[in-house]
């Protein structure tokens, strides 16, 4: 009996490898303006994802332990949940507390200007230039200010309560998906591996990311401990929040304590904050972690910045928190399930290509080359 694969294959042509790349890139550009469209929904929805990856082994942690699967399903939703609180609470925290202290800091801040009005005025910046400068800030510019954060704001509660939400519906159907995978494998294994292994990478990157968060945590607050900046275990919290976001999460974490330390003790205490700040994270984050992150994800460096830069683009802040969660998605979809172009999996590792698992469907000739072996016999 002949392959259907096959059967298809010879009633139509081989696409020229130039018109394919043309459509493809026709059919990014719409995907990306799609993406961008509806980023709203997109990025909740990739965060509730990926947290429900998390928590799912706590579910079947509890099922082997001999809990009934429902229980082992609610105590999933309520670990993302508390996940989800802990890391809102913690943020909010910080910048109420950030907020607080700085009226404290007003009488410095006097000290600062003037010194930089004198130092601006020895450098030959005539007075009537800084009252320039300065008039060009007027009350209303800090309203429109005030505006577009509290639009933030809303639009993060609003995101918020959806994620909520569809984690309920996500960890429900969750309790169901090995099974619902197990009947699919054997006439989809290349897309049920793919799907394993995008829940497997996200995982593992996870626990790589909490790992050195939790590292870089605790020498900033053992760091900061010894300076004047106050309260340097909420500034350690930060640091361990802002390690999810590769390449520049540390300089988020950085900015409250660096404008702290001016406050407190000058711009020689700032410059010492940003010193150390930014040599544990080139030593940790930047040459340590993407060995790390690359061995667990199979991306490389490079392509972990520019999926940040991309889909913080695409996505707005969410999209640069969920950057490489987001690409093994991408990868799995599009690279993963298809023989032809698993290739490009060797291409996007950090380290030495190397062979990646066959599937019962690798033993077969390619859609391409049995399209050209079709083409060819007639």
């Amino acid at each position: 009996m002949a392959d259907p694969v096959e059967s298809r294959c010879r009633n139509r042509e081989v696409l020229p490898r130039g018109l394919e790349i043309l459509l493809g890139l026709a059919a990014a550009v719409v995907t990306i303006a799609g993406i961008r469209s509806g980023a709203s929904i997109i990025g909740p929805t990739v965060l509730a994802l990926v947290l429900t990856i998390a928590v799912h082994p706590l579910r079947t942690h509890a099922v082997r332990c001999g809990v009934p699967p429902w229980a082992g399903t609610v105590a999933g939703v309520l670990g993302v949940y508390a996940l989800l609180v802990m890391l809102t609470v913690a943020l909010v925290f910080a910048v109420a507390e950030f907020a607080t202290l700085l009226p404290s800091y007003e009488e410095q801040f006097d000290a600062l200007v003037d010194d930089g009005l004198v130092a601006l005025e020895g450098y030959g910046v005539s007075s009537q230039q800084i009252d320039a400068i300065t008039g060009s800030f007027d009350a209303g510019q800090a309203v429109s200010i005030a505006g577009t954060l509290l639009s933030g704001l809303l639009g993060l509660t609003s995101d918020l309560l959806f994620i909520i939400t569809l984690l309920l519906f996500m960890g429900m159907d969750a309790s169901h998906l090995s099974d619902k995978l197990r009947r699919v494998r054997p006439e989809r294994e290349a897309v049920v591996s793919a799907l394993g292994s995008f829940t497997h990478g996200t995982r593992r990157y996870l626990v790589v990311s909490t790992v050195f968060g939790l590292i870089v945590a605790v020498l900033d607050t053992a760091f900061l401990a010894f300076t004047p900046v106050p309260v340097p275990i909420l500034w350690g919290l930060l640091a361990f929040i802002t390690n999810y976001i590769p390449n520049i999460g540390f300089v988020i974490g950085l900015v409250p304590p660096a404008i702290l330390a001016l406050l407190e003790g000058g711009p020689g205490l700032m410059i010492l904050v940003i010193a150390v700040y930014s040599g544990l994270n080139f030593v940790i984050q930047s040459v340590i972690q993407p060995k790390f992150v690359g061995d667990a994800v199979g991306l490389s460096g490079t392509v972990t910045f520019l999926s940040l830069i991309f889909w913080g683009w695409a996505l707005g802040a969410l999209g640069a928190l969920l950057a490489v969660p987001l690409s093994l998605l991408v990868k799995a979809l599009l690279v993963d399930v298809d023989p032809d172009a698993r290739w490009l999996s060797g291409m996007l590792a950090g380290g030495p290509a190397s062979p990646g698992p066959r599937t019962g469907g690798d033993t077969q000739p390619t859609r391409r080359a049995r399209g050209r072996s079709s083409a060819s016999s007639r």
